[in-house]
Formats: C-alpha cells, sequence, structure tokens
C-alpha cells in the first residue's frame, strides 16, 4: 500500500531525513486536519500512509 521506497528515496535521498519529514507531516495531519489530497485520492487510511503518498506525488518539498 505504501509508494515504493525507491521511489520516495529519489525524491529525499536520505533515509534518516526521510523518517523525520514523514513523522513531522503524519504528525501536522493529526493535529490539523490538513490533506494535500483529497479523502478518496489517498491509498492508506493511516496518517504514515499519507504522508508518504504525498512525498512521493511531490506535494511536499524539503529545503536545504
Amino acid at each position: 500500500m505504501y509508494p515504493s521506497i525507491d521511489k520516495v528515496l529519489n525524491i529525499i535521498p536520505s533515509k534518516y531525513q526521510l523518517v523525520y519529514v514523514v513523522a513531522k507531516r503524519s504528525h501536522q495531519m493529526k493535529e490539523t486536519k490538513h490533506f494535500q489530497m483529497t479523502e478518496k485520492e489517498y491509498k492508506n487510511k493511516k496518517n504514515i500512509g499519507r504522508a508518504l503518498e504525498e512525498i512521493a506525488e511531490n506535494l511536499i518539498h524539503i529545503e536545504e
């Protein structure tokens, strides 16, 4: 159900940074109930999977 790890690591090259970003975005979703896609567009029901989907769809950008 989750996006391919290879696809996500092409967007965020460090697996440690990926974990941090996914955890932070998941927490934001829980607190604010703000989602970047409609409910039907998500394949996952949990916020962690949804955060990974948003990264895979290039909806989340990392500034270095």
